[in-house]
């Protein structure tokens, strides 16, 4: 099965999750999804230098859904996605990330 055709399925299981939560987690679980996020990252951040795309995207994905606000995932997962001829895919995930550093810098901006 091909890892990639999944991509869409996890971007919209994650913008499902994200619009049907009731209440922010505890505080303990937040840390635990943005260090299992980072870890996953990292991880990607290792296959794509090495070449290994497809790797590199499914790692990218997981981060995804285990912290489905942070765009450094879906960043990465453009990135893999385009090395690997996936454009369509690889826009909307560019586009993603992009709408969730915007949301990301309105939210620590300092207002006067």
């Amino acid at each position: 099965m091909n890892v990639l055709r999944l991509v869409p399925a996890v971007l919209l299981a994650a913008a499902l999750a994200a619009g049907c939560a009731q209440s922010a987690p505890p505080r303990s679980v937040r840390a635990g999804a943005d260090e299992r996020s980072q870890a996953l990252i990292d991880s990607g951040n290792v296959a794509y230098r090495a070449g290994e795309f497809e790797d590199a995207a499914r790692r990218y994905a997981s981060a995804s859904v285990a912290k489905p606000d942070d765009p450094a995932a879906y960043y990465g997962l453009g990135m893999a996605l385009a090395k690997l001829g996936r454009d369509d895919e690889a826009r909307q995930a560019y586009a993603k990330a992009r709408s969730l550093a915007g949301t990301a810098a309105a939210d620590t901006s300092v207002h006067p």
